[in-house]
């Protein structure tokens, strides 16, 4: 009898569903035999699934009892939707206690959609080359330790918590001076940032909260500086146009640093790049130093060849669906051979073996994630227009549905319309509910513009995200015609994160 607590049975049930899955797929179409089998040597090479990388609950009460504390205090600070214009409070932290964040290079992460995933493949590539990494990322999909990871995984429940407990004093001391207390972002960031100098880590991969100049995690100094595609998203906040979301985003960019650019709308490129003048900062840009030589669609991802800053890398599988995920995976490429010192006038390269077994490895949970199967069940966490039309068109390359119903919930600051819109003509009905947070847009007034998108016979409503999963499994199972159907969940990553528990992946 197998033992459930060895990883090894685990990676062995993980194989066989894989294969299986390619077999299905390749009888299907012969023609994806030569790709699969290239991407099934790939994962191989890559070694064993590296586990679920979003963390569950604690089972021991006292552990849970403790997090749960350390997260009500958090939880009366200021959210992270309201941002005031300064890192004065975040500097006086970082000044308590003792710099961290100065204790190792960085890598600072802006954009408006990608940024995780990007975050996620430069960890994978650090760690493969042998690199001791920090990576903070948010907001998180179903717990706030997977915001801090250590080495490729979550801080644990415990580090966590001695983490916050380090810090607590501090945080104190600063909120006493301060006009107002720091918050729930800036405390979270000080603790990412004494957690990896702890550590300690050689190298910190950080994404920003929101903007880029007065972000919380502003208080780097970004060797490279990544920007991942701009596009309309916070414009209360951040400005009405894209140019203008650069400038704000375009605060990361340091003196001196090597900024890698995705492809940008032509005045958010301008912006960027005046700033990268002033700065005496170095560009390579997706499209002219970097990018994505091809792709091809297979089982369970991508196969990629990239052209990196130091040449070509080529049989890359990528375990991520869609091309905006390809884009994602040159950005990171292009990050980690800035943050080596490879260049396009240097006649070297990462050794490809690595770089192929890191991306095979990588994940990022609740984007484009498949949690369950008959009918096929995909989570993701698009949560604006661009992020919306991205995963519409990654969803029809890589899945063959003879039908798909959407289960949507928006957060009540997002342009719904305009998400729905994206979504429109890949969902024959779509399921309107509203997810666990006070932020969530409220389902009755979401159903009223998904009726005017998708026209009133195409939209159910069930406020109560179990009874909307229900019922759109309910909507792809319910006539034989349609075997081959499907559910996508989405809408914000809040939502995500609800389905994911109730679908009991974490």
């Amino acid at each position: 009898m197998s033992d459930p607590s060895d990883p090894r049975d685990h990676a062995d049930e993980h194989d066989d569903a894989f294969d299986d899955l390619v077999d299905e797929a390749t009888d299907r179409d012969p023609d994806l035999a030569v790709i699969e089998a290239g991407s099934r040597t790939l994962r191989a090479l890559a070694g064993p699934p590296q586990g679920d990388p979003v963390p569950s609950r604690p089972e021991d009460p006292e552990l849970e009892k403790a997090l749960r504390e350390v997260e009500a205090e958090l939880a009366t600070r200021w959210g992270e939707t309201k941002l005031d214009p300064s890192v004065q409070r975040i500097a006086a932290l970082m000044d308590v206690l003792g710099e961290p964040q100065r204790a190792y290079p960085s890598i600072h992460i802006t954009g408006t959609n990608g940024k995780t995933s990007t975050a996620r493949m430069i960890e994978s590539l650090l760690g493969a080359f042998e690199l001791r990494t920090g990576r903070y990322t948010s907001p998180h999909v179903q717990s706030y330790t997977e915001r801090i990871s250590l080495d490729g995984a979550p801080i644990s429940v415990e580090r966590f918590i001695e983490t916050y407990q380090d810090v607590k004093p501090y945080v104190e001391l600063v909120d006493a001076r301060e006009e107002y207390r720091l918050s729930f972002f800036e405390v979270l960031t000080a603790m990412a940032y004494a957690a990896f100098a702890d550590a300690p880590v050689d190298a910190a991969v950080v994404e920003v909260g929101m903007g880029g100049t007065w972000d919380a995690t502003n208080v780097i100094d970004g060797s490279v500086a990544v920007v991942t595609p701009i596009d309309l998203d916070h414009t209360d906040r951040l400005g009405e146009t894209t140019g203008a979301i650069a400038g704000e985003k375009s605060g990361i960019i340091k003196q001196g640093a090597t900024v890698i650019l995705a492809q940008q709308p032509v005045d958010a490129a301008q912006v960027l790049l005046k700033k990268a003048v002033d700065v005496d900062a170095t560009v390579a840009r997706e499209g002219m130093e970097f990018g994505v030589v091809s792709r091809e669609v297979a089982v369970g991802g991508q196969l990629l060849t990239l052209r990196g800053l130091g040449g070509e890398y080529d049989d890359i599988f990528l375990p991520l669906y869609g091309a905006h995920q390809a884009h994602n995976a040159a950005v990171a490429l292009a990050a980690v051979e800035a943050f080596f010192g490879i260049g396009a006038e240097q006649a070297r390269s990462l050794d490809v073996d690595i770089v192929r077994r890191a991306f095979a490895q990588t994940s990022s949970p609740g984007r484009l994630e498949v949690v369950r199967s008959s009918p096929t069940v995909i989570l993701d966490a698009a949560h604006n227009p661009h992020g919306a039309r991205a995963t519409a068109e990654a969803v029809s390359e890589a899945f063959g549905f003879s039908r798909l119903i959407g289960v949507v919930s928006t957060s009540g600051d997002k342009d719904a319309r305009g998400l729905l819109e994206a979504f429109e003509p890949i969902f024959a009905e779509i399921v309107i509910t509203q997810n666990s947070t006070s932020r969530a847009t409220d389902a009755d007034a979401l159903a009223a513009v998904a009726v005017e998108v998708f026209g009133e016979d195409r939209v159910v409503v069930e406020p109560r995200l179990p009874d909307a999963l229900e019922a759109a499994i309910t909507l792809a199972e319910e006539e034989a015609e349609y075997g081959g159907a499907g559910v996508l969940v989405t809408g914000s990553i809040f939502t995500v994160g609800d389905a994911r528990l109730l679908l009991k992946r974490g």
